[in-house]
C-alpha cells in the first residue's frame, strides 16, 4: 500500500512538473511572437544634391523617426507588428534641411546631402558599411536615374507637401505649431499737440475758423488782408450777356 501511495504521488508530481514546463514554453513562445522586432524595408534613390528614402510599410502608427547628420533611426508599428531600423550613411547629410511625411502606404523622406562634402556628386552606395548594403536597402527604381542623366531637376516632391521638417524638432504625431494669438488692438494714437479735446464732428466749423485766420508770410508775420482785397479789385468784371 505504501508503495502504491508513493508511486501515485510520484506520478502526479511528475505530471504536474511536465505540465508546468509546457505552459512556460508556450508562454515564452507567445511573448517572443508579440515582442518580435522586424526589420523595416528601405529603398532609396539619389540626385547630386539629395536622397529620397522610402520605408515601405503601410498604415504606420506609433512611429519615431530621428534623422541626424550621420544616421537615421526608425521604429513603429504596421499591421500589428513592431518594426525598427537604424542605418549609418556613407557620408553626412543635412538633417536640418530634410523633410519627411507619413503616408497611408509608406513613409517618405527627402534628405539633403551635406554640401560641405565634395559638392553635388553621386554616392556609390547609401550605407557606410558596404556589407550591409545588399541586405538592408534596395534601389527605388521608380525614382532612379543614372548620374549622367541627372539634369538638376531634382525629385518630384508632391508626396511630401504638408510634411514635417527634421530640423523643426517636432515629434511624430504632434500637430504643427499653433498659430500666434491675435495681436491686441493697437492703442489709439496720441492727439496732435494743441488739439486735445477737439470734437472732430465739428470739423466743418473748425475749417471755417481756420479759413478766417491770416496765415504767416515768408517773414513769419501775419499776411495783410488789404493786399488780398487789392488783388481782388484788379480782377476784370464779368460781362453780362
Amino acid at each position: 500500500l505504501e508503495a502504491s501511495v508513493i508511486f501515485f504521488f510520484s506520478s502526479s508530481f511528475h505530471f504536474y512538473f511536465k505540465q508546468q514546463q509546457l505552459i512556460s514554453f508556450f508562454e515564452f513562445q507567445n511573448d517572443n511572437m508579440t515582442t518580435a522586432i522586424n526589420t523595416a524595408p528601405i529603398k532609396w534613390a539619389q540626385r547630386s544634391d539629395s536622397l529620397y528614402l522610402t520605408i515601405a510599410l503601410p498604415d504606420v502608427t506609433d512611429e519615431t523617426i530621428n534623422l541626424k547628420d550621420e544616421e537615421l533611426t526608425f521604429s513603429g508599428k504596421s499591421n500589428g507588428k513592431q518594426y525598427e531600423r537604424n542605418i549609418v550613411f556613407l557620408k553626412s547629410v543635412n538633417a536640418a534641411e530634410s523633410t519627411y511625411k507619413v503616408l497611408p502606404r509608406s513613409i517618405q523622406m527627402h534628405i539633403m546631402k551635406n554640401s560641405d562634402e565634395e559638392n553635388e556628386e553621386f554616392w556609390p552606395r547609401l550605407l557606410k558599411d558596404k556589407s550591409l548594403e545588399k541586405n538592408q536597402v534596395s534601389i527605388d527604381w521608380d525614382r532612379y536615374v543614372e548620374e549622367d542623366e541627372d539634369e538638376g531637376e531634382g525629385f518630384d516632391l508632391s508626396n511630401l507637401q504638408g510634411g514635417q521638417n527634421f530640423g523643426a524638432g517636432g515629434m511624430p504625431g504632434m500637430g504643427g505649431m499653433g498659430g500666434m494669438g491675435g495681436l491686441g488692438g493697437m492703442g489709439g494714437m496720441g492727439g496732435m499737440p494743441g488739439m486735445e479735446g477737439m470734437d472732430l464732428g465739428n470739423m466743418e466749423e473748425f475749417m471755417k475758423k481756420m479759413g478766417g485766420m491770416n496765415m504767416p508770410n515768408e517773414e513769419g508775420e501775419p499776411a495783410d488782408s488789404d493786399d488780398e482785397d487789392e488783388d481782388l479789385e484788379d480782377l476784370p468784371e464779368l460781362e453780362e450777356d
